[in-house]
């Protein structure tokens, strides 16, 4: 039964990153020096919530690790590792709170669920913001209209925030009227 469980955790933080992918590249406008307002962090946070923080870290790097292979913004490779596969993977650290979560869907406690769902997307968003902020600071000085910390500060808030705001909506919407869906399915298959 275990096979099945990390075989199953497998799948899911395949398709759930590639589903990352997907909803990043629905974007039409991108800002200049990289960044667009999208909903690439909710598969994260879903992954985060049903399979704890590796399975949230897993698919988060991943999410940011495929984007190399469609446009991603690339100047050194720590910069790609600092803005792409750790960035996103940050985000998994919601998966703090699956236990949370899922206790809170199992009994139905839709005010605590949506504490901890907010929590969590605030948390990962946050930590991808700093990851953001810092690549801004080191690696696009150069772009800086007034002081860089200020301007990595601003300039990556004007996406990373109304990000946090769209994904956190939608995952409590999500998980408050289908609580099943954090639990795993453990069917045999025959």
């Amino acid at each position: 039964m275990k096979q099945r469980l990390k075989l199953q955790a497998l799948i899911e933080i395949s398709l759930f990153a590639s589903l990352g992918l997907i909803f990043d590249m629905l974007i039409p406008y991108r800002l200049p020096q990289g960044g667009a307002v999208s909903l690439a962090m909710l598969p994260i946070l879903v992954m985060a919530y049903r399979h704890g923080l590796r399975g949230g870290l897993a698919t988060g790097a991943l999410v940011g690790t495929l984007q190399l292979l469609f446009g991603a913004y690339i100047f050194t490779p720590v910069q790609f590792l600092l803005d792409y596969t750790v960035a996103y993977g940050l985000v998994g650290v919601a998966g703090i709170f699956a236990g949370q979560v899922k206790q809170s869907a199992k009994d139905g406690a839709k005010k605590t669920l949506t504490f901890y769902l907010i929590l969590g997307a605030l948390i990962g968003s946050a930590l991808r913001y700093v990851a953001h902020v810092v690549s801004g600071i080191v690696f696009f000085a150069e772009y800086a209209e007034g002081p860089v910390v200020l301007y990595s500060l601003g300039y990556n808030l004007t996406y990373m925030l109304p990000s946090f705001l769209v994904s956190a909506v939608v995952i409590v919407l999500l998980f408050t009227s289908a609580p099943r869906f954090v639990t795993l399915a453990t069917r045999d298959i025959r």
